[in-house]
């Protein structure tokens, strides 16, 4: 082949590849290109192709565009940018609140949209057990062992699921998209959540589990007991519209042997309004009297301890029934004396009664963060001159100690007036004890109950309690003491107790008055009020002024400034 002749391939000198001709669509004569000569034949007699470049070729008549098939879709992106390590534990974090968001953020629509409408329907749920349980008469529901167990398991049930989604929604995000540092630090952040999400589940249920046993451990009913208390599911107030409690503060200081009653209130319940009277009674009334049915009434005919001039106190009597088993019939029969003592004074039918001692009483008080109340003068306390300090006239909130001692302090007072300033401190608790001062210290409060409280309430009737509680709340409250000089302790005028009694039950139901409970006539068929044999008031003494006025039944909000 010689130097320069066209060889037929596609390279031209220095080896290089030379671009195609594209023949035109238009042809000249000799089917040539149009404005080209016809290629000559080679040597061989066949026609080549020139060994130079040959001019671009006209431009191509419009037409039809070639048909090409469309190219394959490109894969979506599983993201819709790169996540930085803070926006993925932005979107973790944001699913503890909204789950399924994180899956959404994915790419993961169904599993997000599932995870919503789960969420949805526990939001759902819960929204309506809390109208049903604020519901009138539903509140108590919360209270029994089968709802206080599936609470406790639902809380650990949420502990976990919300644990599993925090972790499910970290992994989805893809966590190993992100160099070194930034899994690190994700993995450090999750797993402070994974812990943090579980902690309010873990305290709902150790909560919920407290609460159980605290009443299980309180309400205790002995069955081989016959004086207990009976219960009828379907009619728990027995037919009656008045409950009476009995609310003792004992003094079982470790220096003491047993419990002195130091502190005795009486709370009738009207059922309906949740009107309530409390009726306080003296620790040194002298003499009380028995009902026939009680073992006491054949060992003190005439009264307790009549033969004593100077003895006989009501505060002695849970004490005598205690020491004296063989009297009583039975072990333990101190609450049931004392309930029979209290009841014949006042014409009334204890139903219950729950003793706590003072000492736990002040723990009691620093468990809800203290005790507000209108001081109305100095107070003095520790031994006969004061010596302890002084509690200061005004509103104050008293610690545990300080609202102990302002209900005790004898210094430069009488009794009466530690009677009126122990109803102050019972209301202002009953008052200030809300059910969410209760629940945010609810562990504190159990303990110390559970140490400190003892009652005959019957486990089953805890639920309908906690209703009539929520009533009485919400209720007048009014106050009436059996003291001098309207009421003398040494040797008592009895029907006047139970006529004063009587009224201050009419009353409670009634429009408020300025003036309440006065005198009066006892009425057997009285709300709450059974009939009992008239009894005889011996003859006493005068009575000298105390320090202390009576003020009959007032409100409580009057007499103590809550």
């Amino acid at each position: 082949m010689h130097l320069g002749q066209d060889s037929g391939d596609l390279t031209g000198e220095g080896g290089k590849r030379r671009p195609r001709r594209r023949a035109s669509r238009a042809a000249g004569p000799g089917g040539a290109p149009a404005g080209h000569p016809p290629d000559t034949p080679d040597a061989a007699g066949t026609p080549g192709t020139a060994t130079t470049l040959d001019p671009p070729s006209a431009p191509a008549p419009p037409g039809p565009p070639p048909t090409t098939p469309p190219p394959a879709p490109a894969p979506r992106p599983r993201f819709a940018r790169p996540l930085t390590t803070g926006a993925l534990i932005g979107w973790t974090a944001l699913s503890v609140i909204l789950p399924g968001a994180a899956h959404l953020r994915a790419g993961r629509r169904r599993t997000g949209y599932i995870l919503l409408g789960a969420f949805g329907v526990l939001l759902l749920l819960g929204l309506i057990t809390a109208i049903t349980l604020s519901g009138e008469g539903n509140t108590g529901l919360a209270t029994r062992d089968g709802f206080l167990g599936l609470a406790a398991s639902l809380a650990g049930l949420g502990a976990l699921g919300w644990f599993l989604l925090v972790l499910a929604s970290y992994i989805t995000l893809g966590p190993s998209r992100l160099n070194g540092t930034g899994q690190i630090v994700s993995g450090i952040a999750i797993g402070t959540l994974c812990v943090a999400v579980t902690a309010p589940f873990a305290l709902a249920a150790n909560t919920v589990l407290t609460v159980k046993d605290t009443v299980n451990a309180i309400f205790q009913t002995d069955p081989q007991d016959p004086a207990a208390p009976t219960f009828k599911p379907e009619d728990p107030w027995d037919g009656r519209d008045r409950i009476n409690f009995l609310l003792i503060g004992g003094d079982g200081a470790g220096n003491r042997e047993g419990i002195r009653t130091d502190s005795m209130n009486v709370a009738s319940i009207h059922i309906k309004t949740g009107n309530t009277v409390m009726f306080s009674l003296p620790r040194n009334l002298q003499h009380v009297r028995f009902p026939p049915t009680s073992p006491l009434a054949k060992q003190f005919p005439n009264g307790f301890m009549r033969e004593l001039p100077n003895g006989g106190l009501l505060n002695e009597v849970w004490q005598y029934a205690e020491d004296h088993p063989e009297v009583m019939g039975r072990k333990h029969q101190g609450p049931r004396a004392l309930m029979d003592a209290i009841g014949y004074t006042l014409n009334l039918k204890i139903d219950y009664y729950a003793l706590i001692n003072m000492y736990g009483f002040a723990h009691l008080v620093d468990a809800i963060g203290g005790l507000k109340i209108k001081v109305e003068q100095d107070v003095k306390y520790g031994g006969s001159f004061g010596t302890a300090g002084t509690i200061k006239a005004g509103y104050q909130t008293l610690s545990g100690e300080e609202a102990l001692w302002y209900g005790r302090s004898r210094v430069g007072s009488d009794d009466f007036s530690r009677m009126a300033r122990q109803r102050c401190v019972i209301g202002a608790f009953a008052q200030q004890a809300t059910p969410a001062v209760v629940l945010t210290n609810f562990t504190k409060i159990a303990g110390v109950a559970k140490r400190m409280a003892q009652t005959n309430i019957p486990r089953d009737m805890l639920e309908h309690l906690t209703d009539l509680a929520l009533k009485v709340k919400d209720a007048r409250i009014t106050s009436l003491q059996f003291v001098p000089p309207e009421f003398y302790t040494g040797s008592p005028d009895w029907q006047k107790i139970r006529a004063a009694s009587a009224k201050a039950l009419r009353q409670s139901t009634q429009p408020r008055r300025n003036s309440l409970a006065g005198r009066g006539t006892a009425t057997p068929g009285a709300t709450g009020v059974s009939p009992t044999p008239v009894l005889t008031a011996p003859a006493r003494p005068t009575a000298s002024k105390s320090p202390t006025a009576n003020k009959s039944a007032q409100s409580l909000d009057e007499l103590c400034g809550l």
